[in-house]
């Protein structure tokens, strides 16, 4: 009778780990895959608009699906928002952002896309309708380069490259935005 038992139970553990790794295969062979969402596959970066010249707040970072042309990021205002394609404060904040930078073209407008999947990124905007230019931060250089929290959506204020002030926090509205880049300037 034991053997019986001891059989049964080792027959029940093979048929539980052959369907695990039977689900596991048919998922794409790793199920990690969908628990992070920067692991998921990377696509061809659609084109997007170029980006300003020059670092931004001292940090060198690639185009987001354009060139670096036209007006250098270091000088004057620019407001950096900070996001990622998987962040949904991020979907809401980036219309009013390119509300902002439609209506203020004295500032410069522009992203740092938080996140390894260049690809997601432009996508996500280009979905969105938002067309400000964005850099790719794939290592998250710029927001340890400056400190900021691990977190997206933030928003930073320059002026002619030095950092005025940091937002983390999404906005919920094109008037919040406008309000606090001049606050941050009037400090």
């Amino acid at each position: 009778m034991k053997k019986y038992v001891l059989g049964t139970v080792i027959a029940a553990i093979l048929i539980a780990v052959i369907a695990v790794v039977g689900v596991s295969q048919l998922r794409g062979g790793d199920a990690d895959k969908e628990a992070s969402p920067s692991a998921v596959a990377p696509q061809e970066v659609p084109q997007r608009p170029d980006c300003p010249a020059g670092t931004v707040a001292g940090v060198e970072l690639d185009c987001l699906g354009g060139q670096a042309a036209g007006k250098r990021v270091d000088e004057g205002v620019t407001v950096v928002n900070v996001w990622a394609w998987w962040c949904e404060p991020c979907r809401a904040e980036l219309p009013y952002l390119q509300h902002v930078a439609d209506k203020h073209p004295q500032w410069q407008v522009v992203g740092v896309h938080a996140d390894k999947n260049a690809g997601n990124g432009a996508a996500f905007l280009n979905d969105l309708g938002v067309d400000l230019p964005s850099f790719q931060d794939p290592d998250n250089s710029f927001a340890g380069e400056l400190g900021l929290p691990g977190v997206v959506p933030v928003t930073v204020v320059l002026k002619d490259g030095e950092v005025r002030k940091q937002f983390a926090q999404p906005f919920s509205s094109a008037a919040e935005i406008e309000r606090a880049v001049e606050e941050a300037l009037a400090a």
